[in-house]
């Protein structure tokens, strides 16, 4: 089988049935969550469905009415795999003041490269994958099994993985991982780096990475998400770049759940990479506007039809009832004032 480069991203993420709970012990309806969907989504802001996808294990139990959510933002971008013997996976994430608390109520199958094989997103361009060191080099070496297929890796470390007794599985990983993206406070925890999350600080981890050896030969990009302060991307051969998220501070009613956001923000950025000829610092504009419409609401955003065609999105479709190229067009002029 030859490489199929229809599919630009595939994220091996999971899908999850999400359950919000906040301080004074609301529940709000089950959510479609994992963050391999929110990066699905963060991609398919950008992309046709035939060109995005990932595996949704859906058990027994699985909602009728969360698949007809998903399939609203295409049908063959999901790809179901089956198994009535167990309950779909469900977490429950709690919200106390600043802090986030993340659970797993039912057992998780996680998703590799293998189970690609033989369905609509086998090999893809672009290959995203949310987990711990140890395991990102299980799914590395399972990528070199698998013949005529080098997609480009972006690597998301889990949270709770991201201890310093993980790194020397990174640095074994890293030379694989052609963009590395934790976010600012996985970043200073893997290098043990103390104090709060500044920009100072920020800069000098992804320098560490860098010197680690990011990508092959040494030619991969670290991208460190650091929330109200931006996101920062450096290589080895070009000079490190801060960017502002497309909302701002000052933007307060519309950030309502940033949840999924850093998702989002990657899934965004493979689809940059598709549009940019794969240069990952003007691919950060499509991030941070793929992330901007996930933070608008609880959940996913919506999607909408309209007569409007643009050359540089899916033609006439609104994302919470604007284009993306819109917002793209804006955070570009606002970064070259």
């Amino acid at each position: 089988m030859t490489q199929d480069s229809s599919r630009k991203f595939v994220t091996l993420g999971m899908f999850i049935i999400d359950e919000l709970v906040y301080d004074a012990g609301r529940i709000t309806r089950e959510q479609i969550g994992g963050g391999g969907t929110y990066a699905t989504i963060g991609a398919r802001i950008w992309l046709p469905p035939h060109e995005v996808g990932m595996i949704v294990d859906r058990g027994y139990d699985f909602p009728l009415d969360i698949q007809t959510k998903l399939e609203k933002y295409g049908t063959d971008m999901w790809y179901f795999h089956d198994d009535q013997s167990r309950v779909t996976t469900r977490a429950r994430n709690t919200y106390i003041g600043d802090s986030r608390g993340f659970e797993y109520l039912t057992p998780r199958r996680r998703i590799t490269p293998r189970d690609l094989e033989g369905t609509t997103l086998a090999r893809p361009v672009i290959l995203h994958f949310i987990c711990s060191p140890t395991r990102a080099n299980a799914i590395m070496s399972e990528v070199l099994e698998i013949p005529e297929w080098t997609p480009k890796a972006i690597y998301e470390p889990i949270p709770d993985r991201c201890v310093p007794e993980e790194l020397p599985s990174l640095i074994k990983v890293l030379p694989r991982i052609d963009i590395l993206s934790p976010n600012a406070d996985e970043a200073l925890s893997l290098l043990s780096l103390t104090g709060p999350a500044t920009q100072e600080q920020v800069e000098a981890a992804a320098d560490r990475f860098l010197e680690l050896g990011v990508g092959p030969e040494g030619n991969g990009y670290v991208i460190i998400r650091s929330g109200a302060l931006g996101a920062y991307v450096a290589s080895r051969t070009r000079p490190g770049r801060w960017f502002d998220a497309y909302w701002t501070k000052d933007d307060a009613p519309h950030i309502v759940d940033v949840t999924g956001a850093g998702n989002a923000f990657l899934g965004g950025l493979a689809a940059g990479l598709h549009f940019t000829d794969g240069d990952p610092y003007e691919a950060m504009l499509y991030a941070s506007v793929s992330a901007s419409f996930i933070i608008e609401q609880e959940g996913l955003p919506s999607l909408a039809v309209s007569e409007v065609t643009q050359s540089e999105t899916r033609p006439g479709e609104l994302w919470n009832g604007e284009l993306p190229v819109e917002r793209l067009e804006k955070l570009r002029k606002r970064i070259q004032q």
